[in-house]
């Protein structure tokens, strides 16, 4: 079968790696690829936001599976674009059509969703510019701190986490008057405040059943010991120590399931991963978001830990027999350390050469930012390279990735020596 995986970051060079490992794939096209994926398949260069070039990608190559990365081009609808033809009525995609990707392409959308079918999540309320002096009124008295998020897509800068309601109400009026973050922040969801500590869940849908992944934390924070401002992420482990039998059983009873059979109630076939974004509150979890793909960093230690052929469990997406998958996952530990361009998640230099990939030993190496100048490897975005390496607890697996962090280089590169350390503590 040959295969087409679209969108060029650590999240897609991970899936390439994967999908390439299989019997099953003739032929990988990536949609556009990048430097790390040219030895796994055939890198088109085709955006990820250009539909008819994709489709006709997709019929000149008689492609019968299309996994789709990134989250934008779900909210555009690139299922749907791509089923709307009747030559490709039969083609596998991996991920959710426009409605269920509203999921992640709507806040509002996603917390009356989760009100509705009874899923634990922060109160909230949305505002839009025709209420937003009821929004003044109501984040002036909000207990603090209080959460604002831009409703639709900000490439993970839509939230802000306001320490006073002075700020609560100035933010409110420079997402909404101002349009900070444009169409994105037109409703603003205002909520409570939960502390706790997150963790991420995965779930492979198939339309009518779900298979559990295993779950990940991140870290988002460009300093060490979670300071500094919020990135893209810096980091990844997995498994994660907390989240033991008692706790998984509470999140699939009352988080997977009801937004499974949810979606189905809705009208909605959705078939592709759904991303929990949970926060453990006490011992019980509760819904920060969803997200419509698999979570970057995460994916790249994830992954990474699934020995089972990848295309067999998309084929099963396919024919909705998820409920006789069985999944094979390693049982080791992997830690995912991100290095990035200095400067990151603000103004940053692009173009520095990257050296000593080749001496980096006991870790995968995966592309993230990066592109080809004049023949050599550059920098050419925040996060440039997420590296993982396996171990038999989280110390093991961040000493060998930290060690190849250490031997590439490149100008004002940065990363995180304290991934996953802190739940050692725990």
């Amino acid at each position: 079968m040959n295969i087409l995986l679209i969108g060029s970051g650590g999240r897609e060079h991970a899936l390439a790696w994967k999908l390439a490992q299989s019997s099953k794939c003739d032929k990988l096209f990536l949609a556009p690829g990048n430097p790390g994926t040219e030895n796994l398949g055939i890198n088109t260069g085709i955006g990820v936001e250009d539909f008819s070039a994709i489709e006709n990608l997709v019929l000149k190559e008689n492609i019968g599976m299309v996994v789709v990365g990134p989250e934008v081009p779900l909210v555009m609808g690139i299922k749907d674009h791509l089923l709307s033809n009747p030559a490709l009525s039969s083609l596998n995609i991996i991920g959710p059509d426009k409605m269920g990707a509203q999921l992640e392409g709507s806040k509002d959308f996603s917390k009356k969703f989760m009100n509705k079918y009874g899923i634990p999540t922060a109160s909230s309320r949305t505002f839009t510019f025709q209420t937003l002096n009821d929004g003044v009124e109501y984040v002036s008295k909000h207990s603090l701190p209080v959460v604002l998020k831009a409703d639709g897509l900000a490439a993970g800068k839509g939230v802000v986490i306001a320490q006073t309601n002075e700020e609560a109400v100035a933010t409110l009026k420079e997402m909404i008057q101002e349009r900070k973050f444009g169409d994105s922040s037109t409703k603003v969801v205002v909520e409570q405040f939960l502390t706790g500590i997150e963790v991420s869940v995965f779930a492979l849908c198939d339309g009518e059943n779900y298979l559990l992944l295993p779950e990940a934390k991140d870290y988002k924070r460009i300093g060490e010991g979670d300071t500094g401002l919020n990135t893209g992420g810096m980091g990844a482990v997995s498994p994660v120590p907390f989240v033991d039998e008692i706790f998984m059983q509470k999140v699939e009873e009352r988080i997977v399931r009801p937004t499974v059979s949810g979606l189905k109630k809705e009208g909605i076939n959705y078939t592709g991963f759904i991303f929990f974004g949970l926060i453990k509150v006490g011992d019980e979890p509760f819904t920060i978001e969803y997200n419509a793909r698999m979570g970057d960093p995460e994916t790249e230690a994830v992954i990474p830990r699934i020995k089972s052929d990848l295309v067999d469990i998309f084929e099963d997406v396919g024919t909705k027999t998820l409920h006789k998958t069985k999944l094979e996952i390693d049982s080791r530990t992997t830690t995912t350390v991100v290095l990035v361009s200095g400067g990151y998640p603000e103004d940053y230099e692009k173009g520095f050469s990257i050296t000593g990939i080749e001496n980096a030993q006991d870790v995968l190496v995966f592309h993230a930012g990066t592109s080809k100048k004049e023949g050599k490897l550059v920098n050419s975005g925040g996060r440039v390279i997420a590296l993982t390496a396996f171990g038999s607890h989280i110390e093991e697996a961040l000493a060998k990735a930290n060690l190849a962090a250490d031997t590439i280089q490149w100008q004002k590169k940065n990363y995180r020596k304290d991934i996953g350390l802190d739940l050692l503590k725990k």
